[in-house]
């Protein structure tokens, strides 16, 4: 099975999940502060990938608090499907297993990105408009 496929077969689980995630901002908000534990605790192994992680979880905080609503729905269930994935202990290489754990996680984060750039990239131009206002106010 090539990476794609691996990674997209690894993911429609977490899919569902996340469409859980939706409706719920209280359990989103759980999920996002057991993520960045987590990223903090792994940050040396996830340096490949550290700010595009962050970028996805700055992203589900922005939609989550209602301040940044020009995302499809597609597109934040692959995030948070993503997060779900990060956070599982078993996915599809265990986080128990010594160093291959968090690089599968780090591969399936970077598919992830790779996948919904263009949102990503949409997402990045309103936080930097929206951060100058805050500055000039």
């Amino acid at each position: 099975m090539a990476d794609k496929e691996k990674y997209e077969h690894g993911m429609k689980k977490y899919e569902s999940k996340a469409k859980q995630y939706i409706d719920d901002k209280d359990k989103t908000e759980g999920l996002l502060k057991k993520a960045l534990s987590k990223a903090k605790t792994r940050q040396s192994s996830l340096a490949d990938v550290w700010e595009k992680l962050h970028l996805l979880l700055e992203l589900v905080q922005a939609w989550k608090k209602g301040d940044y609503k020009e995302i499809p729905r597609k597109t934040i269930v692959t995030v948070i499907a993503t997060i779900l994935y990060f956070v599982s202990p078993l996915d599809l290489v265990p986080d128990f297993i010594a160093g291959l754990g968090i690089f599968d996680d780090a591969a399936v984060i970077a598919f992830a990105v790779k996948q919904i750039s263009t949102d990503l990239d949409k997402f990045k131009l309103w936080q930097q408009k929206n951060s100058e206002n805050i500055e000039t106010e």
